[in-house]
């Protein structure tokens, strides 16, 4: 185990006239969460792209748990998983034979019981034989997230994993991450929402037109801004702590499965 998972030196990515990544500089520690947060087209997919050794870099280095990406993509492989922003589920098949599926495909032993801890540790036991297609959009994110674990990864890429999530499904997706991250998972995660960058990661490095303009911690970013007057307002519920007190469910409660 190397004290930084992620290391990348001044990558750049160009489509034709396009820049999209102009040297960027970042590194991520072991066992952290790390949130690279943009608007969209900011360049965030193509970085996860290049270090999931799915595209390759047009400058620059970059290594996973030690790994070249392009020199050595196989250990690469070997080390991560990929969450993408679409949940890369099969409809027709029920959560239990997605993920033997991808257990028989990684050759492991015991899909079955793989596949059944999963589903207990996601929350999902209940929901285990049916279709996919009767699940919501949380279940399915919670399904995917589930079968990118299958092999213990050392790194596992999250790219804007809550897109499209109504705020109780954010609210469980988080948990997992977290979770993730307590267990000794590196997490890479990519979102163009501020509030999910300042209560998952422990680093937030800010993509802004091909490069890093800002990273460090949440206190570190702080302090780019100078403090602002202090004034007596009444606070005023905000829309999601209405929603979320209306349809009773919160930050600690467990998550719960919903058709």
């Amino acid at each position: 185990m190397t004290a930084t998972a992620i290391r990348v030196q001044g990558i750049e990515k160009s489509y034709k006239d396009l820049h999209v990544l102009r040297g960027v500089d970042f590194e991520v520690a072991t066992g952290s969460i790390f949130a690279l947060l943009g608007s969209n087209g900011a360049g965030k997919t193509t970085m996860v792209k290049i270090l999931s050794t799915l595209l390759k870099a047009d400058g620059g280095q970059a290594a996973v748990e030690g790994f070249d990406v392009a020199a050595d993509s196989l250990q690469v492989r070997q080390s991560i998983s990929l969450t993408g922003q679409f949940a890369a589920v099969d409809e027709v098949l029920s959560g239990k034979e997605n993920l033997v599926l991808v257990a028989k495909l990684r050759h492991l032993k015991n899909p079955g019981q793989i596949a059944d801890e999963l589903l207990a540790q996601f929350s999902l036991t209940e929901a285990g034989s049916r279709k996919v297609a009767t699940y919501s959009g949380g279940m399915r994110r919670r399904l995917d997230i589930a079968m990118s674990l299958i092999g213990n990864p050392k790194v596992i890429f999250l790219d804007e994993p809550t897109t499209g999530l109504d705020p109780e499904a954010r609210l469980e997706v988080w948990q997992i991450v977290k979770k993730l991250a307590n267990q000794g998972t590196t997490v890479l995660l990519t979102t163009q929402y501020l509030d999910e960058a300042e209560q998952l990661a422990d680093r937030i490095a800010i993509l802004h037109e091909g490069r890093i303009i800002a990273n460090g911690t949440l206190a570190e970013l702080k302090q780019l801004l100078p403090p602002a007057k202090v004034e007596y307002v009444e606070k005023q519920p905000s829309l999601e702590d209405i929603f979320l007190a209306l349809v009773g469910t919160g930050n600690n409660e467990s998550v719960k499965d919903r058709s």
